[in-house]
C-alpha cells in the first residue's frame, strides 16, 4: 500500500484535482506540499493536529513540507466558517505566534537542508503593490463566482468586509509564490478551504500556462477537526502551559464512542491491521481503545515520559486514589471569607463552573463531590486546614475535575 492509499484509508482525503498525478508524486516522494496556518494565537491546538500529523506521514514517505504561517493572511482575516472580523494583530504579536508555532511543529515534522520549511506569508504579501496586484492577479478572479462559495454567502447575510472579501486573492497567491519560490506542488487544506485552494491551482493554470502542475487535496474532516480544539473552557492547546499533559491525556480519553476509532484511525502511527481489529470493539473494549487513542496522541505531542505520567495518574484518580498530577487550582486568603471558602466559591474559584449561580445549580442537582463524596449542602465551607496538604480532589460531574490547594 502506498502513502496515497494508506491516507485513503485512513479517512483523510475527501477531494482532489487530479488524483492519478496526485498519487504518483505522493507515492513516489515527488510532493512539495504546503499547509497553512493562522498565526491568531501563540499555540497550535488540537484543531492542527490532523494537519500536523498528515505532514509528518507524508515527510516518512519521502515528500518534503512546507509549513506556511499567515502572518501576512492574518492582517486580513479568514471569514471561512467567521460570524464576524477578526481582531487585528499587531506585527510583533503575530511573529511571536509563528516563533511559537514552529517551536511546536518540531516535534512532528523534521526541518533542514533538504528537509521541511518554515516560511511566512509576509514576506512577500507585505511587498505587494495594489496596483500591481489588481493588474496581474485581479483579471483572474471573477466576483460572481467568488461569492458562489459558501464561505462568502453566509457572511453576506451578515456583513462581509472589502478587506475580508481579499482573503481568497491572497490565499491564491500563496501557492503561486510558494510554486515560483520553492517548486511547490501541492497544497493541502480543510474541506472549509476548498474554494480558496481551487484559486491557487487555478491562478497557477492562467499565469504559467496549463502544464503547470498544481494540485489541491483536502482533508476529509479537518473543519471537524477544529471544532474538536474546543471545550466549554476553550482551546485544548499543544502548549503545556496552556493544557497539561493530564488535561491532553483527558480530553481524548473522555471522546465519544461514535467518534474513537476514526480518531485513531486518523491521528495515530498505529498500523492498519491493528486498527481494522478494533473496529468490532464495543463497550467496555471502546474503553480500552480510548485509553490507547490518549496515549498514543499524548505520547506523540509531549513525549513517552508524560504520556505515561498522564495515564497513571488518570487510572489512579477514576480508581478512587489520590495523584498529585492532575491539573491544580490554588486558593489564596483573597479567596477566603472569615478564613474559609464554600463549596459554590470553590467551584468558581477552581474554574469549574463561570458563575456562583451555575455552581449552586450543580451542587443542588448532585454533581459535585469532594474526594469522592458528594456534596449536597451549598453551606459547605473548606478552611486552609481542609484544603492543605495535596489537596482535595474537586469534580463536576464525571470528566471535569481539579486537584483544589491552599497556598
Amino acid at each position: 500500500m502506498g502513502i496515497y492509499e494508506e491516507l485513503v484509508a485512513r479517512g483523510l482525503i475527501a477531494q482532489v484535482t487530479d488524483e492519478e498525478q496526485i498519487r504518483d508524486l505522493v507515492n513516489n516522494g515527488k510532493a512539495t506540499f504546503y499547509i497553512g496556518f493562522d498565526p491568531t494565537a501563540d499555540s497550535l491546538h488540537v484543531g492542527h493536529f490532523m494537519a500536523l500529523c498528515l505532514m509528518k506521514r507524508l515527510q516518512m514517505a519521502g515528500n518534503k513540507p512546507i509549513a506556511l504561517i499567515g502572518g501576512g493572511t492574518a492582517m486580513i482575516g479568514d471569514p471561512s466558517g467567521r460570524s464576524d472580523m477578526r481582531q487585528m494583530m499587531t506585527v510583533e504579536t503575530i511573529q511571536h505566534n509563528c516563533d511559537c508555532f514552529k517551536k511546536q511543529m518540531e516535534k512532528f515534522i523534521e526541518f533542514g537542508d533538504d528537509k521541511a520549511i518554515m516560511v511566512n506569508n509576509a514576506d512577500w504579501l507585505l511587498d505587494l503593490n495594489y496596483v500591481d496586484v489588481l493588474r496581474e492577479v485581479g483579471p483572474h478572479f471573477s466576483v460572481n463566482r467568488m461569492l458562489s462559495h459558501e464561505c462568502y454567502k453566509q457572511r453576506m447575510e451578515r456583513g462581509l468586509t472589502f478587506i475580508e472579501f481579499n482573503y481568497m486573492i491572497m490565499q491564491s497567491y500563496d501557492f503561486y509564490a510558494l510554486y515560483q519560490k520553492y517548486g511547490c506542488n501541492m497544497q493541502f487544506g480543510g474541506d472549509d478551504q476548498w474554494a480558496n485552494m481551487l484559486g491557487g491551482t487555478e491562478l497557477i493554470r492562467r499565469k504559467l500556462g496549463e502544464d503547470a502542475h498544481a494540485m489541491t487535496i483536502t482533508l476529509l474532516l479537518n473543519s471537524e477537526g477544529k471544532k474538536m480544539g474546543k471545550t466549554a473552557k476553550g482551546a485544548v492547546w499543544l502548549d503545556p502551559e496552556k493544557t497539561s499533559p493530564f488535561e491532553f491525556y483527558q480530553y481524548w480519553r473522555n471522546v465519544a464512542d461514535s467518534d474513537v476509532l476514526k480518531c485513531i484511525r486518523m491521528l495515530t502511527f498505529l498500523p492498519l491491521e491493528e486498527i481494522d481489529a478494533m473496529d468490532k470493539w464495543e463497550g467496555a473494549e471502546l474503553n480500552k481503545a480510548k485509553e490507547i487513542l490518549a496515549f498514543e496522541l499524548t505520547k506523540l505531542v509531549h513525549g513517552e515520559e508524560e504520556a505515561k505520567k498522564a495515564e497513571e495518574s488518570a487510572k489512579a484518580l477514576f480508581g478512587g486514589a489520590g495523584t498529585t498530577e492532575m491539573p491544580t487550582a490554588v486558593i489564596t486568603e483573597a479567596d477566603l471569607r472569615e478564613g474559609a471558602i464554600d463549596i459554590i466559591g470553590l467551584l468558581v474559584a477552581a474554574g469549574l463552573t463561570p458563575t456562583r449561580n451555575e455552581a449552586r445549580r450543580a451542587v443542588e442537582q448532585g454533581g459535585v463531590s469532594v474526594n469522592d463524596e458528594k456534596v449536597t449542602d451549598i453551606k459547605t465551607q473548606y478552611t486552609p486546614e481542609n484544603l492543605g496538604g495535596d489537596g482535595i480532589v474537586l469534580r463536576r460531574g464525571k470528566k471535569n475535575f481539579k486537584r483544589v490547594k491552599f497556598e
